[in-house]
């Protein structure tokens, strides 16, 4: 990690392996388990067992950090086609009987992206869950990428971690420790912190070894007929479990971090193989290419920050000879690469060039024509052209819907016409646009900070400072959300309005006392560890 904070999301995702491979000793090794629903669990509310709403508890302390995190991005692009896979895998485990409805209300059901190029996923407590921008940008099907984030799922509706800290609890304080020691060596070297962290797991994780091959192969299992429920293809473990196996052949380089944290077995590769044969399914059948899955595995790769002299030979690439000769789907992704590498590299004219050539090489494929466009508008905001980015992207266009109706689907053109009409003195209809969006999705903290540029373009101070505490309440930053609302308090006293400023100033105040209240029992609960 090169930044100061990065520790955190290092500490988090340590925390996240030693859950994540620590098996609870509720079934013999070698075993395979039933269901959650068929199978003879401790209710969650037994005494010794850790209720959701600790476990969510858990999974908050965490996440406030992560959110902090300089390696945390919050990329529309990326996190909306994460977000489809992540619905439609929560649709389909609701519909096999996977996710108990008191799970399913308590938990947040949330993936966060890390801007780690490193290759890994992993689950934490409450039902929080990270993926890093490195895993997004080896896929090559978006059924590969289903296949991981289902099987972490499984773990969470399993609930792997809350048996393990209520039945390991000798082990739990040191795997606590291990975490915190490292968060606080790493505010001052960065290396060392991850060092202890990482070091204090090692005896943890070897000791549970056997242990978490079990609860592996349970998360396959589980995972996959929440994949298969979901509408993916089953191919898509198979394929991941290849690329994993042939990483395992290779060098341990510290890239693949997540072969560590899912120790991959022959049983495991053995066990979907034959689960595919058993359905009449060809596990070695060749896959189609994913032209959109390869402009977003592009994208990931760029948003990890490679390094200069990477960004320039991905750069590079469409002028190589024998370019145009190249298949269309890995002609795409170089493309979408090499624009968004020139963007980085401060070549603005030369990614929009490619970007244009991008969107005339992908016009026949709808997903992937709609990701071209997007990448247009996002290279014309950055030039300036506000206006070529609301021709690009207009009102009456149509993205594809969410599973639930509530994912994050058309956020990208949301946030893109938001800030190009604000540009453009247009804020009155930007903020029309975000206000229901934010109604639907309060947690969206980007859609409340771009709703705040738009206030504050109108000079609507009153609502853009509440606005900005919406914005820190959706990341968890409560002590900040408590100074933007007293801020916005204390101006409504001072500029008393018309009865639109009376109601803001009143949903202002409550605001800030459940706030406030919130952020004494956040307090609370820290001072009790």
């Amino acid at each position: 990690m090169k930044h100061r904070n990065s520790s955190v999301f290092a500490a988090a995702l340590v925390l996240g392996m030693a859950l994540g491979t620590t098996q609870a000793r509720a079934q013999t090794p070698g075993t395979t388990a039933p269901p959650l629903a068929q199978r003879g669990l401790p209710s969650l509310g037994d005494a010794g067992m850790m209720t959701p709403l600790e476990e969510r508890k858990l999974g908050d302390s965490i996440i406030r950090d992560l959110y902090r995190d300089p390696d945390y991005i919050d990329d529309p692009v990326v996190g909306e086609y994460v977000d489809g896979i992540w619905q439609a895998l929560l649709k389909g485990a609701r519909a096999r009987g996977e996710l108990p409805e008191e799970l399913e209300e308590r938990y947040a059901w949330e993936v966060l992206l890390g801007r780690d190029r490193s290759i890994n996923a992993f689950a934490l407590p409450g039902g929080y869950f990270g993926l890093h921008l490195g895993l997004v940008g080896v896929v090559s099907t978006r059924d590969e990428l289903a296949s991981v984030l289902a099987h972490e799922m499984s773990h969470i509706t399993q609930r792997h971690i809350a048996r393990m800290i209520s039945q390991q609890s000798r082990q739990t304080p040191l795997m606590m420790a291990a975490m915190i020691v490292g968060m606080l060596a790493a505010s001052k070297n960065p290396q060392a912190g991850t060092a202890l962290a990482v070091g204090g797991q090692a005896a943890i994780i070897q000791a549970q070894l056997n242990y978490s091959r079990d609860m592996e192969r349970e998360a396959d299992r589980i995972g996959y007929g929440v994949l298969e429920q979901a509408g993916f293809a089953p191919r898509g473990f198979t394929g991941m479990f290849e690329k994993l196996q042939s990483a395992s052949r290779l060098s341990d380089n510290g890239d693949w971090p997540y072969l560590r944290s899912h120790p991959l077995t022959t049983q495991r590769i053995a066990d979907m193989q034959q689960r595919q044969r058993s359905q009449g399914l060809n596990p070695a059948a060749p896959v189609s290419a994913d032209l959109q899955a390869l402009l977003i595995g592009a994208r990931s790769r760029v948003l990890g920050r490679p390094g200069v002299d990477v960004l320039r030979a991905w750069a590079a690439e469409p002028d190589g000879a024998g370019f145009a000769a190249q298949p269309l789907p890995k002609r795409a992704a170089s493309l979408y690469a090499a624009a968004l590498a020139h963007a980085q590299l401060r070549d603005l004219p030369r990614a929009q060039g490619l970007a244009t050539q991008l969107a005339l090489a992908v016009a026949g494929d709808m997903f992937a024509a709609r990701q071209a466009r997007l990448l247009q508008a996002e290279l014309a905001l950055q030039a300036g052209q506000a206006a070529r980015v609301l021709t690009l992207l207009p009102a009456s266009s149509q993205p594809p819907a969410s599973p639930d109706g509530k994912g994050q689907a058309g956020r990208p053109e949301l946030l893109l016409r938001a800030a190009a009409l604000t540009q453009v003195g247009q804020a009155n209809e930007a903020a029309s646009s975000l206000q229901p969006w934010v109604s639907d999705r309060p947690r969206d903290a980007s859609a409340w900070q771009a709703l705040a540029a738009a206030y504050g373009a109108q000079e609507q101070v009153l609502r853009a400072l509440r606005a900005e505490g919406e914005a820190r309440v959706a990341q968890r930053e409560l002590a900040g959300a408590v100074d933007r609302f007293r801020a916005a308090q204390d101006y409504s006293r001072k500029n008393p309005g018309g009865n639109a400023d009376l109601i803001e100033a009143s949903i202002i105040d409550a605001r800030l006392r459940e706030t406030q209240a919130a952020l004494a029992q956040q307090r609370q609960d820290e001072a009790k560890r």
